[in-house]
């Protein structure tokens, strides 16, 4: 009976509930069944090569097709659509492992949203497209521009995201910068700025490096946000927040992920030249700190080269489908063969949380190992991950991989989060007697990336954060740290040593990171008022008069 009960209890939620009603004699057969059939030689979840909780596979692309892939999407019946960089948009039967060619011809697509089993709206370089099939033959004879309202200088980086949908269908793209490793043409469309020409990546015609807002009727298309250099992934997360990846560069000390609300300005300031108001205005002439003052921060920062150099897409986890980590988000990484796991809260008003590697230790998958060029990612209605990679113009590789969840619980840090002291670990199994209280077990340090025109940043005021006090829970799943020192504006690295579970299993991560925006309690110098600054209050300046000021210098922190 214990045997039962315990095989039960690591059945996943989604497989138990199909148990419900059905009678005890056949449900104690399909559980001893499962629990043969998951080859639980060591114990609970397993620790053999076996009992990896995620399995990898590779989907074999059809002949001819060179699978960069640029946007993936479920169709209502299942299918997969899969774009490709050199104009292909194909469907893919995930029952019968079938391709078909759904249209052809685009030009650079990156962004695919599936809107019925008849049509998609694909982003490519000059516009938003909705492809139809209307004869119902598989294909799609209707090719509608939805809208192409926005400028090309035909400079090669200018690349365009999305489209993202909010839960009252509007759907929104984002745009790239230009970059100064190339010229734009003598026939642009758009508007011409010069303003917007200097810098390393430059915006001369609207909207290089916004979110853009688009109405899927009318084609209607507004600015939305601002700032952004990179943006290579969009997505609304749980309480509908809208999620915007970008690249590290220059304006960014490193790669980040930022919550976007309307309106707002996120840093890189090339874009600025298409704000009202800024007419006339050499953004980059503004002093750091007046930037400073107007940007938002991101969310999440990812530390350059150690954890991930190019993130691309967000997705939400499911609930029960994937592991314990529902509601979290998981973000492509084109450099390195992970995913990217985010952990967020919010805090007095900022959202802002932690990151760990996703599948980056082989004892987490088995099957396959997972490629480097993560650029798409999406869920399909089995609960399966689907990850489409690319090498067109990015370090990476190509195809398509599938990740499958068999029910085991792996061991890792389910959540961090902060508290008024230090933080809170909790884990996704009950921790080994006695290895959460060695003086070793936890240890922090914590350092800023510089936000300045320069490309990247290095890590400053590096310094080690003693832990104080360790509490653990009575399940031996909840950490509570004390720290000596809080900081906001700091990543604070937590290096976990010798941690395992109570079955002996070494957690999957033993790094993770969390960008500390804000405290719990403000403290002292964050409740006097500080010096702040508008956009109108940054357009009134003359570019002039900044230059006289000598004030177009300096840094502050990422």
């Amino acid at each position: 009976m214990k045997d039962f009960q315990r095989v039960l209890k690591e059945t996943p939620a989604h497989m138990q509930r199909g148990l419900s009603g059905l009678p005890y004699a056949l449900v104690l057969a399909f559980v001893l069944l499962a629990g043969l059939a998951g080859g639980c030689t060591r114990g609970q979840n397993g620790t053999d090569a076996d009992g990896a909780p995620y399995k990898i596979e590779s989907i074999q692309p059809p002949p001819g097709l060179v699978p960069e892939t640029g946007g993936l999407d479920f169709m209502p019946d299942g299918r997969l659509v899969g774009i490709f960089h050199r104009g292909e948009v194909m469907t893919y039967d995930p029952e019968t492992k079938e391709w078909s060619l759904f249209a052809k011809g685009l030009h650079d697509p990156l962004g695919v949203k599936a809107t019925s089993d008849s049509s998609v709206l694909v982003t490519q370089r000059p516009e938003l497209t909705r492809l139809t099939d209307t004869d119902g033959n598989g294909r799609a004879d209707r090719y509608q521009t939805v809208t192409d309202d926005f400028g090309m200088s035909g400079n090669y980086h200018e690349f365009a995201f999305g489209p993202a949908r909010d839960s009252s269908g509007a759907l929104y793209i984002s745009l790239n910068t230009a970059s100064n490793g190339a010229g734009i043409w003598d026939e642009l469309r758009g508007r011409f700025a010069p303003e917007g020409r200097p810098g390393r990546m430059y915006s001369p015609v609207p909207y290089r490096g916004w979110v853009l807002k688009v109405d899927p009727q009318t084609g209607r298309t507004t600015p939305f946000a601002n700032g952004f250099r990179s943006p290579n992934g969009l997505c609304f997360g749980p309480e509908g927040r809208f999620f915007v990846t970008d690249n590290q560069g220059d304006w960014l000390g490193t790669s980040k992920l930022y919550h976007v609300e309307k309106d707002q300005f996120y840093g890189h300031v090339a874009s600025l030249v298409w704000e009202e108001g800024f007419d006339g205005v050499q953004p980059l002439d503004l002093p750091v700190p007046v930037l400073n003052k107007m940007r938002r921060k991101a969310a999440v920062q990812f530390p350059q080269g150690i954890l991930a150099n190019s993130p691309t897409e967000p997705v939400v986890i499911p609930e029960d489908t994937f592991g314990p980590f529902g509601d979290q988000l998981l973000i492509g990484e084109m450099n390195h063969p992970r995913l990217l796991r985010v952990m967020l809260e919010e805090v007095r008003g900022q959202v802002q949380g932690a990151a760990v590697a996703f599948l980056d230790s082989s004892s987490a998958y088995r099957g396959e190992a997972l490629r480097t060029g993560n650029n798409r990612l999406r869920f399909g209605p089995g609960g399966d991950l689907w990850v489409g990679q690319t090498d067109h113009g990015w370090p990476g590789d190509q195809g398509l991989q599938r990740i499958s969840w068999n029910g085991r619980t792996p061991a890792d840090v389910q959540d961090m989060r902060l508290t008024e002291e230090g933080f809170d670990l909790v884990f996704t199994r009950p921790l080994a007697e006695g290895v959460a209280r060695a003086d070793s077990a936890f240890q922090f340090t914590r350092y800023y990336y510089e936000y300045h025109r320069d490309y990247g940043s290095d890590q400053f005021d590096r310094q080690p954060v003693k832990v104080t006090g360790v509490e653990i829970s009575e399940d031996r799943r909840r950490v509570s740290l004390r720290l000596a020192e809080l900081v906001p504006g700091y990543i604070y690295q937590l290096q976990m040593n010798g941690l395992r579970t109570e079955g002996g299993t070494p957690l999957a991560n033993e790094n993770v990171y969390y960008t500390l925006n804000r405290l719990k309690e403000a403290p002292a110098r964050e409740l006097r008022n500080p010096v702040s600054y508008s956009r109108s209050d940054a357009a009134s300046r003359s570019d002039a008069a900044f230059s006289r000021s000598g004030r177009n210098r300096g840094t502050t922190r990422n």
